[in-house]
């Protein structure tokens, strides 16, 4: 007879999931007898810890589109599995989450350690993972294990997509399941069965028309451009009717940040080229964006203005259309349905030279094209200098992922990505320790990528241990640790009053060493460049400790001057 482990994993293939993260406890560890009779279908990574799983799982599905799953052992999955869930829920990537109760065979009622069934003198994985998924369902039978798989792929798979959860009853993971099932378990295609509905043409239509009749159109890109993967297609279209692209965080690098039509990151922490071209414009079409706080400075009431400029807003979601601004004109959509809409009805070309023009005069007279050149202590460099070695580094097949703090504050705002989608960042959260994770699911999930993380020494110490795992899979991937010893943006914020923030030194080559990898040290600006490349021909995983200036500080490239 078959037990529910295996029709689960089972049920996992037939609905394409075929890739897991975990470090396995109680009744994840049951059903890894299932999962090895599977693994020429199914592909098991094992990780250091469930935060690191949790993030290489939220990192596949945000590249593949496909559901990436996280599986382990329900305190352990509900708590330090929650940063990668978190990361899913804000910024809309699918995965599944399969779990279990601890309660050892029905014990949970009587206060037995660890249980998660929500019984008096344990803790509830449904209460913990229910706010921050799209759909939370508990098992307690064989049937439902099934179904609820079933139910968490199409949830997790439907737009918007974002994190579902399966919390299985630990007694029922080896329990066989009965010849005739009740309820009747169907095949899961017909679950799966989706066709999305189509934007209302009246509205694109009119949508062109606003934009052929704008002086100054603005697109704001966010992460449903992202999802979608329609970054080429969106500069093709506002390259030919000369209208400026600005992005979210998210959504930085979905369009070629070297096109003329490209005005860069917008917020505090972006660009003030991106911010100014928004303040100036007169229509406003926000494409798959929240129009979040974090990246309109913080709703600054110079940049974007109801009832001065025009605002329309694509969303595949229509509770999002009018939620931070009221809106002119709502398209409720897949972004990739508009601008292909967009692209049959032809906007014009006839003021095209005339727009672009406009927003390179924004570009240049705000320093779009500048890097300051500024200086480091000896034997180190600046967070500048980093970038600099970035940019001359990248070509068409590189991934780049960037962590939290003041590195990623530089990176934001120096980089110009040189080809559309080669950023992948924490922007849900903004988390610590991130990057690394992200770089390792990115090389499995795009192996015919050259993939690179920039993280920081606080945020790439928290998933060291994402370097034997990057070992055991022998993965190509290179991790640029900035290294300032310390909080750089928290102690940069602190000034004179610094308290918490300093850490010891860290010699990161040598610790990548010790776990199996390779490891390379820079001490001069000249040497970025030349590592990167040098890392890259090593071959598998390869830290570069990069000795950064503990002065350096982030406070440059913060915009908060007035618009």
């Amino acid at each position: 007879m078959v037990k529910t482990n295996e029709m689960v994993v089972r049920t996992l293939i037939d609905c394409g999931v075929k890739r897991g993260f975990t470090l396995p406890g109680l009744g994840v560890t049951w059903s890894l007898p299932a999962f090895y009779d599977a693994k020429d279908e199914f592909d098991v990574v094992l990780c250091r810890n469930e935060w690191i799983a949790s993030i290489m799982a939220q990192v596949t599905g945000r590249l593949t589109g496909r559901p990436g799953l996280l599986m382990g052992q329900g305190p352990w999955v509900t708590t330090m599995g929650a940063i990668g869930i978190l990361e899913a829920h804000f910024s809309g990537s699918p995965m599944v989450v399969l779990t279990e109760t601890s309660d050892y065979d029905g014990y949970g009622q009587m206060g037995c350690y660890q249980t998660m069934t929500g019984d008096y003198g344990g803790a509830d994985a449904m209460a913990s993972l229910k706010p921050i998924t799209k759909y939370c369902t508990y098992a307690t039978s064989p049937e439902e294990a099934v179904f609820g798989t079933q139910m968490a792929v199409k949830h997790a798979s439907l737009p918007r997509t974002g994190p579902a959860a399966v919390i299985m009853k630990t007694s029922i993971i080896r329990a066989e399941m009965a010849e005739t099932a009740k309820p009747v378990l169907y095949p899961s295609c017909g679950y799966l069965s989706y066709t999305p509905s189509r934007p209302d043409p009246a509205a694109v239509a009119e949508l062109a028309r606003l934009i052929d009749g704008a002086s100054r159109p603005v697109i704001v890109a966010g992460n449903g451009v992202v999802a979608a993967g329609v970054g080429p297609q969106l500069q093709t279209l506002a390259e030919a009717a000369g209208v400026m692209v600005v992005t979210s965080y998210n959504a930085k690098g979905v369009v070629a940040e070297t096109s003329d039509i490209c005005g860069g990151m917008l917020g505090t922490w972006g660009h003030k080229a991106a911010n100014r071209v928004l303040a100036k414009a007169d229509l406003v079409v926000m494409l798959g964006a929240s129009m979040g706080p974090d990246y309109t400075r913080f709703r600054d009431p110079g940049l974007v203005r109801p009832g001065e400029q025009t605002l329309v807003q694509v969303d595949v979601d229509p509770r999002n259309a009018g939620w931070v601004y009221p809106v002119d004109l709502a398209v409720t959509g897949d972004v990739g349905d508009v601008l292909q809409m967009l692209a049959q009805i032809g906007l014009s070309g006839r003021d095209a030279a005339a727009r672009t023009a406009a927003g390179m005069e924004l570009k240049t007279t705000h320093g779009y094209f500048d890097l300051p050149d500024l200086p480091a202590a000896q034997g180190t460099v600046h967070h500048t200098d980093v970038v600099r070695g970035l940019q001359s580094f990248l070509g068409p097949d590189d991934l780049l992922t960037l962590d939290a703090g003041a590195q990623r504050i530089w990176a934001t705002f120096g980089l110009r990505m040189p080809y559309p989608g080669q950023l992948v960042v924490p922007g849900g959260t903004g988390v610590m320790g991130w990057g690394g994770p992200a770089a390792a699911a990115a090389k499995l999930a795009l192996p015919e990528k050259r993939v690179t993380c920039l993280a920081g020494d606080g945020g790439f110490m928290m998933t060291l241990q994402v370097i034997p795992t990057a070992v055991q899979q022998d993965l190509d991937v290179v991790f640029l640790v900035s290294n300032n010893a310390g909080l750089g943006m928290v102690r940069d914020n602190l000034g004179e009053k610094r308290i918490g923030v300093d850490f010891n030194e860290v010699d990161f080559a040598k610790v990548s060493e010790g776990m199996g990898a390779k490891g390379l040290t820079v001490f001069h600006p000249d040497e970025v460049k030349d590592a990167l490349d040098e890392a890259h021909r090593m071959g598998g995983p390869v830290v570069i400790d990069v000795k950064v200036d503990p002065e350096a500080s982030h406070h440059e490239a913060v915009d908060n001057a007035p618009l």
